[in-house]
């Protein structure tokens, strides 16, 4: 039995055999062409570079029409590129001055583009090299008559394991057949992790070398909660997992029927659960899960991709469509959390020379540099608000300077409107992401600036432990449990109890289930989540009375290790609302 431990980006547990991908080499017939067959293989490039691009079009009207327009954009990315005329030239010129084949010229450019955007020492671009690489292959298929056909005709479950999936494959998964997937490569920000969640695949990336150890059939569990591959599992595991999977399906459906209302506590508290999105369309998941609202709607991905400025529309009609679907619901936009890390097109110039994207220039930083940026977003912010109950939220605020200087911006934006007679709502209350240690530690001092506090403990964590939360070689450094996060958010919560302001956890944190009674013991009565863990906290609160959950609270507080809190807190789970144990 062989385990692998790596970087869970979609939730779920699943039990196959395995489908092992090959590596998709293609063996390129010839390098070179006769001075008399360049017009014909110009002519065969052309066809295959035709081919590729119906077959691009072909995923981003699917990807669009299953999973929404922002999804489509990845493919819309990959059909600009392969028609870039620059790139397109520097093939058309290898084969006819140098008269390479249309295969060694198609793969030496961009093999070429490839590498000098892993030179580039940036996490986020090098996540790119992949779509280069997915186009390489596509074009070689069309140039050469050969299609890797493992995915395209299945007729049993099975578990894809892969060095990498591409996004045009994740995309094109047959959900009836593919139960999950695993990777050697890959991270939180890859393309193909965001469609395995809105596919809602269970899914695993980052895991290392291991395909070598595999020849395909073997069963497979991926577990996608705790990120764990079990290969070859022994009779007690595999019968474990069985169990569970299927406890857990059921489960799952009991808690979805009984999501409906609101979560109340048995004695009487309402606590808030909000959803977590990244795009317009998983507001309808929410709406169906009865989230009370959007908690954190992350809009960066408006501009993942691009190589132009997102206009103010685009913004309007991105923050309408999620207010409308929700009513009268709150919606809490988060402004753009760009760095060095997952850097659109149009604003490289200003990360070109990160060192380390996460204590760099990002998010709240990259706006108060490039206000016209900024102003855009909060127009559009302002002008949506008027459909409903929308807040906005800074993120990755570190001092009360970067506070003050966003809501002067902020009031710009408010006196322009005014002069110009457009439509939009002056009192849109304000929020930070506390997110940095600086604002936990100060947190009295911020309240009396802004309206309203989220804890935004991923990034709350990695900084105040010092371990990359994308990183699986240091994995067990980054524990929400560790007493240091505890004592924190107790002391955000109490700067915002003193300052009778509302405070919200929206980190992986809050949708991890064992937390729940911690945090509401703690004084939380606001969470945001995963749309697929709504009804799953709804139903451990409904089981949960304050007066234990103080008293969990307090006895973590002895507690001088993670482990022992993990531990106790699992324990308490149990009996509180064992169905919640999924």
């Amino acid at each position: 039995m062989l385990v692998k431990r790596g970087i869970a980006v979609s939730p779920g547990l699943a039990i196959g055999p395995a489908l092992v991908l090959g590596a998709d080499v293609f063996r390129i017939p010839e390098r070179f062409v006769s001075v008399d067959a360049v017009d014909s293989e110009l002519a065969r490039l052309n066809l295959a570079l035709d081919g590729a691009c119906r077959e691009i079009e072909q995923n981003e009207r699917l990807a669009a029409e299953h999973l929404g327009e922002q999804y489509g954009a990845i493919f819309a990315a990959h059909l600009q590129l392969l028609r870039d005329p620059k790139l397109v030239a520097e093939i058309v010129d290898l084969v006819t001055h140098k008269h390479f084949s249309p295969e060694y010229a198609a793969s030496f450019v961009l093999k070429r583009y490839a590498r000098q955007l892993q030179n580039l020492g940036n996490k986020y671009l090098a996540e790119r090299v992949h779509d280069l690489f997915d186009l390489e292959r596509n074009l070689l298929r069309h140039l050469l008559g050969e299609r890797r056909g493992e995915l395209e005709h299945l007729t049993e479950p099975v578990i894809v394991l892969a060095h990498n999936l591409t996004p045009s494959e994740t995309a094109k998964l047959n959900r009836n057949f593919v139960r999950a997937f695993a990777t050697e490569v890959g991270g939180h920000t890859s393309h193909t992790a965001i469609l395995a969640g809105a596919l809602e695949i269970p899914a695993i990336v980052g895991l290392g070398t291991f395909l070598t150890d595999i020849s395909g059939g073997e069963t497979v569990i991926i577990d996608g909660d705790q990120g764990e591959v079990i290969i070859d599992p022994d009779a007690a595991t595999l019968a474990e997992y069985h169990e569970a999977e299927t406890t857990s399906r059921r489960k799952r459906a009991q808690l979805r029927s009984r999501g409906q209302g609101e979560a109340v506590t048995q004695d009487g508290v309402r606590i808030h659960v909000y959803g977590n999105i990244e795009f317009p369309e998983e507001a309808e998941h929410c709406r169906e899960r009865a989230a009370d609202g959007i908690g954190l709607y992350r809009t960066e991905f408006l501009y993942l991709g691009e190589h132009k400025e997102r206009s103010e529309e685009e913004h309007y009609e991105a923050y309408c469509r999620v207010v409308k679907t929700v009513g009268d619901r709150p919606v809490v936009i988060r402004t753009l959390d760009l760095g060095a890390d997952k850097v659109p097109g149009m604003l490289k110039h200003m990360f070109a020379d990160a060192m380390n994207p996460e204590l760099g220039l990002r998010s709240i930083r990259v706006c108060l540099q490039d206000l016209t940026l900024f102003r855009t977003q909060l127009r559009a912010i302002l002008r949506a608000a008027v459909e409903g109950d929308v807040r906005v939220m800074f993120p990755l605020v570190s001092s009360l300077t970067e506070v003050r200087q966003a809501r002067m911006i902020l009031r710009d934006v408010v006196e322009d409107l005014e002069d110009q007679g457009v439509p939009f709502r002056r009192d849109v209350p304000v929020g930070i992401m506390v997110e940095v240690p600086s604002v936990a530690i100060r947190a009295e001092e911020f309240a009396r600036e802004v309206d309203f506090f989220s804890i935004g403990t991923n990034d709350l964590i990695q900084y105040t432990l010092a371990a990359d939360r994308s990183d699986p070689a240091v994995a067990k450094y980054y524990n929400s449990a560790d007493p240091a996060i505890l004592k924190l958010i107790r002391m955000v919560v109490t700067a915002a109890s003193d300052a009778r302001i509302p405070v919200t956890v929206c980190g992986q944190m809050s949708s991890d289930v064992k937390f729940v009674p911690l945090l509401i013991g703690l004084g939380l009565r606001h969470l945001s989540v995963t749309p697929q863990a709504v009804p799953v906290l709804k139903d451990v609160i409904r089981n949960l009375t304050i007066t234990r959950a103080e008293e969990i609270a307090a006895r973590v507080a002895d507690f001088e290790v993670a482990r022992d809190v993990e531990s106790y807190l699992r324990g308490e789970l149990k009996k509180i609302s064992p169905d919640a144990g999924l």
